[in-house]
């Protein structure tokens, strides 16, 4: 087997969350170490115990107890939440997003597609005014979610790297690296539309719970 190979069917086994908690630019690149026998098996808190096990099983390796310098995650999944009467359009949590969960535009107020939210915290630290929080999704996530989030980060890796000659990862934070209106459509019109249909979704879930 390949080492390339290897690293599909080790990829399939990681959550897709895209969080960076085990020190790689996301999953694939953690995959890819791993089939190379350059990284442990037990730097993903989302995976947690039982993504070990399926990590040792398929690599033939003893399974570990997690890497306590890796940050952990909560329990259950969590998604981001904006708070709309803060948010001031700065456009730094689009561009920290690794699967294009969030719609917005510069100086437009921004919010979070929860089913598209991977709960990879990555969009909080870059918040200029701390309008970003993590709350429980009320949800499990679940392989469909793992396979439509890997989908989502390749996608949006081959755009910017279309776009900007630098990497996209969560490393290159460059204002050149902006991504486009993430998940928006082509015209104007239409842009407007959606990211009202999308807050009017979010403020009617607020009102309910």
């Amino acid at each position: 087997m390949t080492v390339s190979s290897l690293a599909d069917r080790v990829d399939a086994l990681l959550p897709q969350t895209q969080c960076t908690k085990c020190g790689y630019d996301g999953c694939r690149p953690y995959a890819e170490a791993m089939a190379a026998g350059e990284a442990p098996i037990n730097r993903c808190p989302p995976g947690g115990a039982e993504g070990i096990a399926a990590l040792a099983a398929l690599l033939g390796q003893a399974v570990l107890p997690l890497d306590p310098t890796c940050d952990p995650v909560p329990d259950a999944l969590h998604v981001a939440v904006i708070d709309e009467v803060h948010c001031i359009g700065c456009t730094l949590c689009i561009q920290a997003c690794p699967v294009d969960a969030i719609v917005g535009a510069n100086k437009l107020m921004h919010t979070v597609i929860p089913d598209l939210c991977t709960g990879c915290e990555l969009c909080v630290a870059p918040c200029p005014v701390d309008c970003i929080a993590m709350v429980p999704a009320g949800r499990e996530w679940t392989l469909e979610d793992a396979a439509a989030a890997r989908t989502r980060h390749h996608a949006r890796r081959r755009r910017l790297e279309s776009l900007y000659d630098e990497p996209a990862g969560p490393t290159a934070r460059t204002l050149a690296n902006k991504a486009p209106l993430a998940t928006l459509p082509e015209t104007e019109s239409d842009k407007k539309k959606l990211i009202a249909d999308v807050l009017a979704k979010a403020r009617a879930r607020r009102q309910v719970t």
